[in-house]
């Protein structure tokens, strides 16, 4: 097991250290123009990405503090770099004797000069930014300089805090200015790199306080699930989601649930409650270290890194109840350990089964208006003018509507029940005031209300000739071969759920992956899982399935201007995301775990269970990323992994929590 360097940051030397006896977590992940490479030991963890192509870059991502450094460089022509030596986890004391904690690596490329544009140190929030929109904080940044024949780039933190540096020693021969990279007489150049925060770490969860037995033997996922969890909170995706996002963690939670430790459910669940605001809204995501420290200065409240959560998300609030009420209520003989786990206090002294009720009770009062009046107008909508607010949150993921499926149909009806469920057990009993014990008990009648009327909303239904003109015309747009799908269509009308309404209560008619949810959390109709089985799993483009995956999204039945704006490039488009596969794998073999559906409905689930893993199985290498796009050439499909291209809205993550679940969710033995 290779050790850490800890030393101090002298002008000249590196002083070794004690070393530390933690595990080395190492791996990679390579996809189509990135190399990421992840390090953690100890206090030191690290996602290095190396850009290769016409806009190369060095970035490396930090789960302390949410933070990272990153270098770039002009467009050039293409660069292909290589890892000479593996990151290793390094602990380093800046001049006031404070610890910095990151990696060092040696990297080569064969381009003969690299100009250097901008070198960014701040928060993985400001990286992104940057990446996107070439622009960053003007306080956030450092110039250069040479320290002997090593380019460093160093700062504090904008409250003083310990900071962030980023060095580059030239090798074999490599010079390196201020201003540009040449290479060698070998005609390479090679560099070592070494990324360093000064952002407080984290607590890692890991081997037998991480997964259990039963988890899949899957290394690659493994290493990457290890990468993202932590006592304190489980990590979104990096490089750039190094920090905690409620809707990630509950969601990943219930997909995990059967192969994760007691104490990493809890650490999860108990990381939600620790951030609900005041009336029990669930936290989206949170500003933490510098990020913070930005934004508290620019509200007037200082440079100060208190941290700032966002509330602005819809469907979160609703997710709670349901996995806290999967881990709570159905585990065979878990009383006790529930009882324990709602007694805990969190660092504000407040107990988890406090923080819980008042979830519940917000929820309970949020969805009373359609319980007592059940139009659209009294669905839960997205918060104000913006056009986010559940998963599907870049501007078009929504098609524009105001009401999403997912949270209206699927998840207020699963949360009421849960809640519901809660209240008759009797588990809340010693946390609940009277009002709030008097809300819950509302909660089972407003939840038969909304399973009964609020899906019905959302039905579009599609004329049998419309449909197939609409199908045969889109997939001359997207380039791709309509006879296997068109084949697929109904003789009568088609009808699927929209994805969601408008502000009037029209649908936006585009196929979507959110039945998964549906399949996962609520106990649908024979009929009802015919149709939306039936309409997600035809072939695209008058289904979702592709050989590479179930994708999210089909416009192929909405107008022109919404189609344009689900191609391929969108985030939210006609992609597959690894997670939302998973999703409707575990709901297809929950469905089958019922006994009340008749043979014919079996068939379909079980059809539909074959022909799903086997187009899991044909997204390959990337089944740990974000998401992928595809391209299609001489009648097949390939992966192309997202952010490769130049028209892409943005850039996969190598690893994403809820792309682990499949340590959870397996094929049946006559699917794989």
């Amino acid at each position: 097991m290779r050790l850490p360097l800890i030393a101090t940051l002298a002008p000249l030397t590196l002083a070794a250290a004690a070393p530390q006896a933690a595990p080395m977590l190492e791996f990679r992940i390579d996809e189509g123009r990135n190399i990421n490479a992840f390090v953690r030991q100890g206090p030191a963890a690290a996602h290095l990405l190396l850009r290769s192509g016409a806009h190369p870059r060095i970035l490396a991502g930090f789960p302390a503090g949410n933070s990272g450094v990153g270098l770039w460089f002009e467009d050039s022509a293409p660069v292909t770099w290589t890892i000479v030596t593996a990151p290793r986890p390094v602990t380093l004391r800046d001049a006031r004797g404070r610890a910095l904690h990151g990696f060092e690596t040696t990297v080569s490329t064969g381009a003969k000069a690299l100009r250097i544009r901008q070198a960014v140190l701040s928060s993985i929030r400001v990286l992104r930014d940057y990446e996107l929109l070439k622009t960053a904080p003007a306080e956030v940044l450092t110039s250069p300089r040479m320290n002997g024949d090593t380019l460093v780039w160093a700062r504090d933190r904008l409250d003083g805090a310990a900071g962030y540096r980023l060095a580059l020693t030239g090798v074999a021969g490599t010079r390196v200015d201020t201003r540009e990279l040449r290479s060698g007489r070998n005609g390479r150049i090679t560099l070592k790199v070494v990324g360093l925060t000064g952002e407080r770490p984290l607590t890692p969860l890991q081997g037998a306080t991480l997964l259990t037995a039963a988890a899949a033997p899957d290394a690659k996922t493994r290493n990457a699930l290890a990468f993202l969890s932590y006592e304190e909170k489980f990590l979104a995706g990096s490089w750039r989601f190094d920090t905690y996002f409620g809707r990630d963690t509950l969601m990943s939670l219930r997909l995990l649930m059967p192969v994760l430790q007691p104490v990493a459910v809890e650490d999860g669940i108990a990381s939600v409650l620790a951030r609900l605001a005041p009336n029990g809204e669930v936290a989206h995501e949170e500003d933490i270290g510098e990020f913070a420290v930005l934004r508290n200065a620019k509200e007037g409240r200082g440079r100060v890194d208190t941290p700032i959560y966002d509330y602005a998300m819809v469907d979160d609030d609703f997710m709670l109840p349901p996995v806290a009420g999967a881990w709570l209520l159905d585990r065979p003989g878990g009383q006790a350990r529930a009882a324990a786990f709602l007694a805990r206090r969190n660092a504000g002294g407040t107990t988890n089964g406090a923080a819980l009720a008042r979830n519940f009770a917000w929820v309970v009062e949020r969805t009373a208006a359609f319980a007592r009046d059940p139009r659209v107008a009294n669905l839960v909508g997205l918060k104000g003018d913006r056009l986010t607010g559940q998963w599907r949150d870049s501007e078009e993921g929504l098609g524009r509507g105001k009401y999403a499926y997912d949270v209206n149909a699927v998840f207020v009806p699963a949360s009421l029940t849960a809640i519901a469920r809660f209240a008759r057990s009797g588990l809340l009993d010693r946390y609940l005031d009277s009002a709030q014990r008097a809300r819950l008990a509302a909660a089972d009648a407003q939840a038969g209300v909304w399973m009964a009327k609020a899906p019905p909303l959302f039905t579009a239904t599609i004329p049998a000739d419309a449909a197939r003109r609409s199908v045969a015309a889109y997939a001359r747009t997207a380039g791709v071969d309509a006879a296997a799908a068109l084949a697929t269509l109904p003789t009568g009308p088609l009808a699927f759920n929209a994805l969601s309404l408008t502000a009037d209560g029209r649908t936006v008619p585009v196929l979507h992956s959110d039945d998964g949810f549906a399949l996962l959390f609520g106990l649908p109709s024979a009929g009802e899982l015919d149709r939306s089985v039936g309409a997600m799993l035809r072939p695209f483009p008058a289904g979702l399935l592709t050989p590479i995956g179930l994708l999210v999204a089909n416009p192929a039945y909405a107008d022109a201007s919404t189609q344009a704006r689900f191609g391929r490039t969108a985030y939210h488009g006609t992609v597959v995301w690894s997670w939302q596969q998973a999703v409707l794998a575990a709901g297809l073999a929950r469905q089958l775990e019922r006994r009340d559906l008749p043979a014919a409905t079996r068939t379909v689930l079980q059809r539909a269970q074959g022909e799903l893993w086997r187009a899991i199985g044909g997204g390959g290498a990337v089944r740990t990323s974000e998401l992928w796009s595809w391209d299609y050439r001489n009648g097949r499909y390939s992966v192309a992994p997202f952010g490769a291209s130049s028209g892409d809205a943005d850039e996969s993550n190598a690893a994403q929590l809820w792309s682990t679940v499949y340590l959870a969710v397996n094929p049946p033995a006559g699917a794989r």
